[in-house]
C-alpha cells in the first residue's frame, strides 16, 4: 500500500502542474496574498479535506438528497465571487464578518477564511485524469470505498496540493513587499479572483489543455502507466481479473490451472436454454466451456462473435459450450426484451445469462467487454483473454482443452478474418455526464433541457453539441435543432441510439447517410474502405436518443 500511495502523491504533484489546473492557480495566489500567518497552510487544507470527500461521496450524498450532481460546484463558484467582492468592496466584507464577531477573539487569526477557500477550491478543482484518478472515480461510481481507497485519494489530493501550497506562500510573501500600498493590493487580487472565477466558468481550463498541449504527459507515462502501478491499481480494484496473479505465478505451461470457476451467480434471466431454465457451471463438467463476458451495443464485443460463432459451429459436437454473460453498459441494456431481440438479430444462439446485478461479472473480478474465460472438464479456469484479438491462441486453447476430454478435434483450425483494428482510432466516447470526456463548447448542464453552442473550434477526438438538448447520465435526448459534432479518426463510426426519429449524417459537411432510428442497438454511422479523418455532424429528429460512439 505504501508504494501506492507513493505512487498516488507523485500523480498529485504532476497533476496540479498540469494544464487543467492553471485556472485554480490564481485563486490559491490571491487566497495567500491577502491573509497572514499560517492563511496558506489552512487554504491548502480546505482543499485537500474537500476534494478528498466530495470525489469518494458527492454523488452519493446528492443523490440521496434529491439534488442537482452541481450544486456544490455551482455554490463553490458563487463563494469564490464574494470573497472576490470582500477585497474589491472592504465595506462588503466588513458586514459579512460582523455576524462572526464574537469570534475574533479567538487565535488563529483568518485561518476560517483561508479553510472556508479551500473548501471552495476541492469542489472546482478539476484535475486531468489519469490513471489513479480514474480508479478512483471508478471505485467511488461502484460505491467500493475502502480504507484504502480514502488514503490514496488523501494521498493524491497531498500531492496536489503541495505545489499549491509553494504558489500560496508565495503570494503572502509578495504580498509583505508591497505593504505599503496594501489597498491597492488586496483590490487587484480581487480582481484576480473574480477572472479567474469566470474561467472556472467559462471551462477555460479544457481550453488551455488543448491550446498547451499535454506537456505532463510524458512525465504521467513514468509514474501512472507503468507496470508497477498499474499492478498496484489494479489489486485495489480487486484485479484485472480474478485469474491475473494465478497466471503471474503459474508454471510456463502452455494451459496451466489458474484456480477453480466461479459459478453463475445473480442472473436474472436466461436465453436458448430449455425453457429458459438457469444452468449451473457444474452441470457442464467434461465439457470445455468458453464464458463470454458481452453486452449488445459494444462494437468490441460484436466485432468478436464472428469468431464465436464460428467455434460453436466447428467444436460444440466436440463437447465446447460457450456461454454468453450479458452485463449490461447502459440502462436500456438491463431489458430483457432487448437483450432477447439482439441475441436473435445477432445470431447468438448459446446461453445468454443476464448478469444485471453484476453478480458474474464480480464473480469473475472482471473488468472488460469483451472478456474470454476458458474453463477446463474439471471446472478450472485455464486461459483467460481480454478485448480483441489473438483469436488465433483462444482457438488454440479451445482445441487444447477437447483433447484432454479425449475428443476428436477437427484437422484445421477455424477461418474468419480478424477486424480488430491496428491504426490508430478515436477511443471509445460516451455522451452522457457520467462518462463525459473530450467535450468542448458550451457549458454542460445535467438533466435540464438546454440550449447549446458548437465550439469554435474541434480538436481531434473531441466532440460537441448545439441545439437543444438534455444531457443526462448516461444519454443524451435531442429536441428542437439538435445537432452534434465529432472530430472522429476511424474506417467505421458507430453509434448507439434509441427512440424513434431520424438521424442525418455528414462528414466534412457532405451528406452521409440517414439513419432510421427505431430501437436502443448500434448504428453505424460511417463505413469506410480505409481509416480517414473528419468532422462528423449529426442531426438529430427531437426524441432521440444517443449514448456512446464506438470506432473501429
Amino acid at each position: 500500500m505504501i508504494v501506492l500511495l507513493g505512487i498516488g502523491f507523485l500523480a498529485g504533484v504532476i497533476t496540479a502542474v498540469s494544464p487543467c489546473v492553471l485556472p485554480v492557480l490564481p485563486i490559491v495566489l490571491a487566497g495567500g496574498a491577502t491573509g497572514s500567518g499560517r492563511r496558506p497552510f489552512a487554504i491548502i487544507a480546505g482543499l485537500v479535506v474537500s476534494f478528498t470527500l466530495f470525489t469518494l461521496a458527492a454523488s452519493s450524498i446528492l443523490s440521496a438528497l434529491g439534488l442537482p450532481q452541481d450544486i456544490l460546484r455551482n455554490l463553490a463558484i458563487a463563494m469564490l465571487f464574494v470573497l472576490a467582492a470582500t477585497l474589491l468592496f472592504p465595506r462588503i466584507g466588513f458586514l459579512l464578518e460582523r455576524p462572526f464577531a464574537f469570534m475574533t477573539r479567538r487565535r488563529g487569526g483568518d485561518l476560517g477564511g483561508g479553510f472556508a477557500l479551500g473548501v471552495s477550491l476541492g469542489l472546482v478543482f478539476v484535475p486531468c485524469a489519469g490513471p489513479v484518478l480514474a480508479t478512483i472515480t471508478a471505485l467511488s461510481a461502484q460505491h467500493k470505498i475502502g480504507f484504502d481507497t480514502v488514503l490514496l485519494t488523501l494521498a493524491y489530493a497531498v500531492g496536489a496540493a503541495v505545489p499549491m501550497l509553494l504558489v500560496a506562500l508565495g503570494g503572502q510573501r509578495v504580498a509583505k513587499r508591497m505593504r505599503a500600498q496594501s489597498q491597492n493590493f488586496r483590490r487587484a487580487m480581487g480582481v484576480l479572483l473574480a477572472g479567474a472565477a469566470l474561467a472556472i466558468i467559462f471551462n477555460t481550463a479544457q481550453s488551455l489543455q488543448t491550446a498547451l498541449g499535454g506537456y505532463t504527459t510524458s512525465i504521467q507515462k513514468h509514474v501512472e502507466d507503468t507496470s508497477l502501478a498499474t499492478k498496484h491499481l489494479d489489486s485495489l480494484k480487486g484485479g484485472g481479473s480474478a485469474f491475473a496473479a494465478a497466471a503471474a505465478k503459474a508454471p510456463k505451461s502452455a494451459l496451466p490451472n489458474l484456480g477453480k470457476a466461479p459459478n453463475f451467480v445473480d442472473i436474472s434471466h436466461w436465453l436458448n436454454t430449455p425453457g429458459d431454465r438457469a444452468i449451473s457451471l457444474a452441470s457442464l463438467r467434461g465439457k470445455v466451456v468458453l464464458v463470454d463476458f458481452w453486452t449488445y451495443s459494444c462494437i468490441n464485443c460484436l466485432r468478436t462473435l464472428p469468431h464465436l460463432r464460428a467455434w460453436y459451429a466447428a467444436y460444440h459436437k466436440d463437447g465446447l459450450e460457450i456461454i454468453g454473460v450479458h452485463t449490461p453498459e447502459f440502462a436500456f441494456e438491463h431489458v430483457l426484451s432487448n437483450v432477447r431481440q439482439a441475441t436473435h438479430d445477432l445470431h447468438v444462439t448459446w446461453p445468454v445469462a443476464l448478469d444485471n446485478a453484476y453478480g458474474t461479472w464480480t464473480a469473475y473480478s472482471n473488468q472488460y467487454w469483451p472478456a474470454e474465460y476458458l474453463i477446463d472438464k474439471a471446472g478450472r479456469v485455464r486461459h483467460y483473454h481480454f478485448g480483441e484479438g489473438d483469436y488465433g491462441g483462444t482457438e488454440q486453447a479451445i482445441r487444447s482443452l477437447l483433447a484432454e476430454t479425449g475428443a476428436s478435434v477437427p484437422a484445421h483450425m477455424v477461418s474468419v478474418p480478424d477486424k480488430t483494428p491496428t491504426e490508430l482510432v478515436t477511443p471509445e466516447s460516451y455522451l452522457g455526464t457520467a462518462r463525459l470526456a473530450r467535450y468542448v463548447g458550451s457549458k454542460i448542464h445535467p438533466n435540464v433541457p438546454w440550449q447549446y453552442t458548437f465550439a469554435s473550434t474541434l480538436p481531434a477526438d473531441d466532440l460537441s453539441y448545439a441545439g437543444n438538448w438534455e444531457v443526462g447520465s448516461q444519454r443524451i435526448v435531442a429536441s428542437l435543432g439538435a445537432r452534434l459534432r465529432l472530430h472522429f479518426r476511424a474506417r467505421y463510426v458507430y453509434i448507439v441510439l434509441g427512440g424513434k426519429g431520424t438521424v442525418q449524417a455528414l462528414v466534412d459537411g457532405k451528406p452521409e447517410r440517414t439513419l432510421q432510428v427505431n430501437a436502443d442497438r448500434l448504428y453505424t454511422v460511417v463505413s469506410g474502405s480505409a481509416a480517414s479523418e473528419g468532422v462528423l455532424e449529426l442531426r438529430f429528429s427531437p426524441g432521440v436518443n444517443a449514448y456512446a460512439f464506438t470506432f473501429g
